[in-house]
């Protein structure tokens, strides 16, 4: 192979581990206050049971 694909090959898959290792430092995790922690788990727990209800 020409050596530009080797370059192209190279930047495409630099980006992409890039971007990927620029997405995982920056995810961080949301501070939830109790009531709002309940409010998901019930919301969760509302749509298993519609999700079991559905099969």
């Amino acid at each position: 192979m020409p050596w530009y694909i080797w370059l192209l090959l190279f930047v495409v898959l630099g980006s992409i581990v890039g971007g990927l290792l620029l997405l995982r430092s920056s995810a961080r995790k949301i501070p939830l206050t109790e009531e709002q922690k309940q409010r998901v788990a019930q919301r969760n727990a509302e749509a298993d049971a519609e999700d079991a209800r559905n099969r």
